[in-house]
């Protein structure tokens, strides 16, 4: 008798009297992106049979396709690096938070920057008003740079970037700090995260129409891949997708087909693929259903690399390998029983973990109330450490393999999402998808569904729609001083009064007419603002040439 033949008889029998006398809880059960989980998954569901099956499925951690791992040994050689996202108010204000997470173990560094940094504008910009400071650090110009890393080697921390339109900019200044601290630009590991599409998809914080974005995306592959050969030119986000309200496996979808947009982009400016492929990365998000979490890293990696490897032809190992960073979901934080938040987080991280990844951001519990004081941050450090220390689960590689529920949902979640993509190359890709306003109106309706279902009570919240208690917020609050946006207009004001006017002049000419060309700008941003030109006087000057990306409404 065959497996098959012996289930049927275990479900007429076995199960059909344990139905008869407990109803289970729902007709249907389903992960987030509608996946239907089955009672108990076999290995007919989606395991490939004999030895070959499994090779071209799963292979070998640190092998093609990477579905078990881009690294050998992953974190019993060396744990995942350990970021926390923070940065508010002023340099100095957020040098002493990266100081401290440092002192308490944190392994990398992660720069959240200002609303008006992230859109290119200067503290004293009169759009600036009301927001200096107030949702990262506030970064102008270099002086800024420098204090923000004071006392920070940067040969020797990992240092990761959230900015986007102006990504370019800040990896100058960045750049030219370490230049002063006389660190070898060879040495300098990081990323910056310089993903526009997903800007126009379901972020917001765009300046420059797409063809000139790309241009500067590409201008950026090109230098660091010569000069700056450890750092990791692009983050491709599949967070803000997921945070604007999509699936898991729309994540895995608009996300890769992003990648491939920036791929083409890259090999249409002359670029060849296995010289920039290995600095890709992706930035993806941890969210609440904690089985499909897990199978969605492991699809990611095993569709990215058949991508890489058979559509782009990529010749090398590691440009067929998606690495990526994680941030567990902000989205799913709640300000009612904010305490309820570390268990949420510490799921999420665990998933993260166990899907593979290699850098790691955990929330604050605090996070849906107001910014994160320094006792809920070190909660959130503390809750990977524990993964990582206590756990158990970092001592061997992909320990979920195997799982006939984890293979199904992995084949599930890169079938469906290759099915996206199939559909997005026929639309003519990802740009073109965005400018039809695909993606976003994807996103929207998944977005209405899974709240409708919260509405419902068909999906659970614990402590919103179920479970409630009546209750006062005692936890303690960060807040920003007002008066750091008169600081940082100040000191805006002794840099133009002590920098040479005529080298000023003439560097943004040059910009000007770069940008109307076909040069290479990093180098000229580099140049910039080592002669202390600000961040919203090379935007503005960018501007004036290339205009504004204002959205189409759909």
């Amino acid at each position: 008798m065959t497996l098959q033949d012996q289930y049927k008889k275990w479900k007429e029998s076995t199960l059909k009297k344990s139905l008869e006398k407990f109803k289970e809880r729902k007709e249907r059960f389903e992960t987030s992106a509608g996946i239907e989980i089955p009672r108990v998954a076999m290995p007919f569901d989606s395991v490939v049979p004999g030895e070959q099956g499994y090779l071209e499925k799963s292979g070998f951690p640190g092998e093609y396709p990477y579905t078990r791992g881009v690294q050998p040994t992953m974190y019993r050689s060396r744990f995942w690096t350990m970021r926390q996202y923070a940065g508010f108010s002023t340099a100095e204000e957020s040098n002493r938070r990266y100081r401290y997470l440092l002192a308490q173990g944190q392994t990398g560094l992660s720069v959240a920057f200002d609303l008006p940094t992230q859109i290119g504008y200067d503290a004293d910009d009169p759009i600036a008003a009301g927001e200096v400071g107030k949702v990262g650090v506030s970064i102008s110009s270099l002086r800024d740079m420098e204090q923000l890393f004071d006392q920070i080697p940067l040969d020797k921390v990992s240092t990761s970037m959230t900015i986007n339109a102006p990504a370019g900019i800040l990896l100058a200044m960045y750049i030219a700090v370490a230049k002063r601290q006389g660190v070898d630009l060879k040495q300098l590991r990081g990323t910056i995260q310089n993903d526009i599409l997903k800007e126009y998809v379901a972020r917001g914080t765009y300046i420059f129409p797409p063809l000139p974005s790309m241009r500067l995306i590409t201008d950026i592959f090109s230098f660091c891949a010569k000069e700056v050969p450890n750092w990791n030119t692009i983050s491709i986000s599949g967070y803000h997708i997921r945070e604007a309200g999509s699936t898991s496996v729309q994540e895995v979808a608009f996300t890769l087909a992003n990648g491939i947009a920036y791929v083409e982009a890259a090999l249409r400016a002359g670029l060849n693929v296995d010289d920039f492929a290995g600095q890709l990365s992706f930035f993806f998000n941890a969210h609440n259903n904690f089985l499909e979490e897990v199978a969605k890293f492991r699809a990611a990696r095993r569709l990215w690399a058949k991508i890489m490897r058979e559509r782009f032809k990529a010749q090398k190992p590691s440009s067929w390998q998606l690495r990526f960073h994680t941030q567990t979901a902000g989205s799913t934080l709640t300000a009612q029983q904010p305490e309820n938040n570390v268990v949420r987080v510490t799921l999420q991280a665990l998933s993260a973990v166990l899907g593979g990844t290699q850098s790691l951001h955990t929330n604050s519990m605090d996070e849906a109330l107001w910014l994160p004081t320094e006792k809920s941050v070190r909660v959130a450090l503390r809750t990977q450490q524990i993964i990582a220390y206590e756990s158990g689960v970092a001592d061997s590689v992909d320990p979920l393999a195997g799982s006939y529920l984890i293979e199904y949902l992995t084949d599930e979640i890169e079938q469906r999402a290759g099915d996206y993509i199939a559909k997005i190359d026929e639309m003519g890709g990802a740009l073109t998808a965005i400018e039809r306003g695909f993606m976003q109106n994807e996103i929207q309706n998944a977005a209405y569904a899974a709240q409708q279902a919260i509405e419902r009570g068909e999906q659970v919240v614990v402590g919103v729609n179920q479970f409630q208690v009546n209750e006062e917020i005692t936890l303690e609050r960060l807040s920003v001083d007002p008066a750091i946006e008169w600081m940082q207009k100040e000191r805006l004001r002794e840099l133009r009064n002590s920098r040479n006017k005529k080298r000023v002049a003439e560097l943004l000419s040059r910009v000007a007419d770069a940008a109307k060309g076909a040069e290479t700008l990093m180098p000229l941003f580099i140049e910039c603002v080592e002669n202390d030109i600000t961040l919203g006087e090379i935007c503005n000057t960018l501007r004036g040439v290339w205009g504004e990306y204002v959205a189409e409404k759909f």
